[in-house]
């Protein structure tokens, strides 16, 4: 809502306007528009709902004189635009981000990057030049610079993964570990012996500890085989170590995907070559398929045949509290190091279904 003055010319509600709605000073109002402590939750709210009741919005121009505040978010993950595309998580998993960012009046700076060096000059120049608040980390390394370089810049940020092993961020992880579990007792259940994981990127934390969780598993519950093969997300190379493993006198009868586009592209490719009569390198039963599972859930999965079994996460939920985390840090609250959230549910489907004979 704007006000007219006596020349009928429209003005913007201002923050003084919304302090003598509510009768408290500008300054208290000042506080719980920019989310400052010194003023209550009580208060934040009754000045938020006065603020939308009154048609306040905030101009950004004044905010960046008056305060060291941008009101945005910084997100710069070395991935290619194309991961972006076809990673249902990753776009979930921003949505949530947004939706938790925008109630608070927050923006979102999306700047994917190349490679790593990429993404730690994309922070140095954040930095310099005061261009975003905080920043949102994915896809934790073995030995990962992000959190140090953060640290020095003083640049607010919070990790998705993990956790930080310098516990220089706070972080909120899924427990990947426990979920590799799952599968591998759902799979073995249904009589698979010889199973393959073929894996992402060995230098990501998440990829370290889902291959991990596999060959513990493996060594504790007589698998006759397992083996980890990393793919690098390139779909081309799952499918050759799938139709490898999947070929000669002893096939692996089960396998593992990092993600669905992996998972997806390999049963496109088994499902060609049964129906190819010239294969000759495919196991004697060239009727059967080995049991296929994904590490991530999406409408692929429920669409191939046979639909794919697949570990299912909330990537919207875990988007917003991710954000909300890094607005805690905002505000100065008491944040723990690392914690784990959310427990995935392996949803189980044709492609798993029926017992190995």
């Amino acid at each position: 809502m704007e006000r007219q003055d006596s020349s009928s010319e429209p003005q913007r509600v201002s923050l003084k306007d919304i302090a003598k709605e509510l009768g408290i000073s500008q300054t208290a109002v000042s506080f719980a528009i920019n989310d400052k402590p010194g003023v209550s939750r009580r208060t934040k709210r009754r000045v938020k709902d006065a603020a939308a009741r009154l048609g306040w919005s905030p101009v950004y121009a004044a905010q960046a004189l008056g305060s060291s505040r941008t009101m945005t978010i910084g997100f710069a993950p070395a991935r290619s635009i194309d991961a972006f595309q076809t990673e249902t998580f990753m776009l979930h998993f921003m949505a949530g981000i947004h939706a938790s960012l925008s109630d608070h009046g927050y923006g979102l700076l999306f700047r994917p990057c190349r490679s790593l060096e990429e993404e730690l000059t994309t922070y140095e120049d954040w930095a310099r030049r005061k261009r975003v608040d905080g920043v949102i980390l994915v896809d934790s390394l073995i030995d990962d610079p992000r959190p140090g370089r953060l640290k020095a810049l003083g640049m607010p940020a919070v990790l998705a993964g993990g956790p930080d092993t310098h516990h220089e961020l706070p972080s909120l992880s899924i427990d990947d570990s426990k979920t590799m579990t799952t599968i591998l007792k759902h799979l073995r259940s249904q009589g698979h012996r010889r199973i393959a994981y073929l894996s992402g990127d060995p230098k990501l934390d998440y990829s370290r500890a889902r291959a991990s969780a596999f060959h513990h598993f493996a060594q504790g519950n007589g698998l006759d085989s397992a083996i980890v093969k990393f793919t690098d997300f390139d779909p081309d190379e799952a499918v050759n170590q799938t139709l490898s493993l999947f070929s000669g006198t002893h096939p692996y009868t089960a396998f593992i995907y990092e993600n669905e586009i992996l998972a997806a592209a390999s049963l496109r490719s088994l499902n060609m070559r049964r129906s190819d009569d010239t294969a000759v390198d495919l196991p004697a039963r060239t009727d059967a398929l080995p049991g296929i599972v994904s590490f991530e859930d999406s409408f692929i999965c429920q669409s191939t045949s046979p639909s794919i079994t697949a570990v299912h996460r909330d990537a919207g939920l875990y988007g917003t509290k991710v954000a909300n985390l890094l607005l805690k840090v905002f505000d100065g609250g008491a944040v723990s190091s690392n914690r784990r959230i959310l427990t995935p549910k392996l949803v189980i489907r044709e492609s798993t279904a029926r017992p190995v004979r």
